[in-house]
């Protein structure tokens, strides 16, 4: 919202006034955002379940053994634990129809660490990918190691989609703070 306004008689201050429609439009948008973000959660985090958990044996391959899926693992963590915290952001925005934070801080917070932890993620799971194939000739000792490591990375990648779609709702709003000085579009 924005900062209210003095009377040019120096009286009492006016509120900015919002429609219902605005704010249903803000309520709506918001419910999208949160779905992307659920995606991006879900996908993350089954993820680095599924890397986590790939490990066949003890004369087998594990995942620990290999920078790159420590790598795809980490990432996928950290975007899970992330996108959650943002769920809550979300849920408590579209309840209160109030930011978590300063609207200022959290239009910049939500758009900067949306694009740090999309890269983040597309670098963690090129990463896997060029180790995965990499490992195709050792992989045909091993094929349920390299399988589920193919579908952690995958569902890996997926993440990245749902939260690169989030990053642009979230530029949308940066955009639409700038020109109108709030996260309502009109």
């Amino acid at each position: 919202m924005r900062s209210p306004q003095p009377h040019r008689n120096g009286g009492e201050t006016q509120q900015h006034f919002q429609s219902t429609i605005s704010l249903q439009k803000l309520k709506r948008f918001n419910s999208l955002i949160l779905v992307f973000r659920f995606s991006a959660f879900c996908f993350s985090l089954a993820s680095a379940v599924f890397m986590l958990t790939n490990s066949r044996g003890s004369d087998s391959f594990h995942w620990y053994n290999f920078d790159a899926f420590r790598y795809v693992f980490a990432a996928n963590a950290i975007v899970a634990v992330y996108s959650l915290f943002e769920m809550t952001a979300a849920v408590w925005e579209i309840s209160r129809n109030a930011t978590l934070f300063p609207e200022v801080c959290q239009v910049w917070f939500d758009f900067g660490h949306d694009q740090v932890f999309a890269y983040l993620l597309l670098s963690a799971n090129s990463t896997g990918t060029a180790m995965a194939r990499r490992m195709k000739d050792a992989c045909t000792d091993n094929k349920p190691f390299c399988v589920q490591s193919d579908i952690a990375i995958a569902l890996g990648f997926v993440g990245f989609l749902f939260l690169g779609v989030s990053s642009l709702f979230s530029g949308f709003r940066v955009v639409c703070f700038i020109i109108n000085g709030s996260r309502i579009y009109v």
